[in-house]
């Protein structure tokens, strides 16, 4: 009988910390940085093909025929591949300027959005007359 309660007990608990969890996964905003992520790591993709495929390839051409994955160091037994170092640091560049040119699209929006709706919440000539002709009204009751 008192193993029967404790899995009651149990079953239960379990079915309070579930319910939980859906709420949690539920919200919006789990969702939507789970969606930035996937894109992220998807953009992230494009962007390192398009340094590695195209413009380090053009670069070490400008360059005289430098082959940027391949420039390393060897210090003892260490090979210091700092050509791939350099590579991921224009991937990070290209991500961040395409960050930022996106944040800077979205705060404009949003500041657009919040001039018209304080300009729909200002309230117009004649509304504030007829609520001024409307208190005149209450006080002569």
């Amino acid at each position: 009988m008192a193993k029967n309660k404790e899995n009651v007990e149990v079953k239960a608990l379990a079915k309070k910390q579930l319910n939980g969890f859906k709420e949690f996964i539920a919200r919006g905003n789990v969702l939507d940085l789970a969606v930035g992520v996937i894109i992220g790591g998807a953009f992230g993709k494009i962007v390192s093909s398009i340094v590695d495929d195209i413009l380090m390839p053009l670069i070490g051409i400008i360059l005289g025929g430098i082959d940027f994955s391949s420039l390393s160091i060897k210090i003892g037994d260490a090979n210091i591949t700092y050509g791939m170092f350099v590579q991921n640091v224009i991937d990070f560049l290209i991500i961040a300027v395409c960050v930022y040119i996106l944040i800077s699209i979205v705060n404009k929006i949003m500041k657009k959005d919040k001039k018209e709706e304080k300009k729909e919440k200002a309230k117009s000539d004649e509304v504030l007359l007829l609520e001024e002709i409307r208190d005149l009204l209450k006080e002569n009751k």
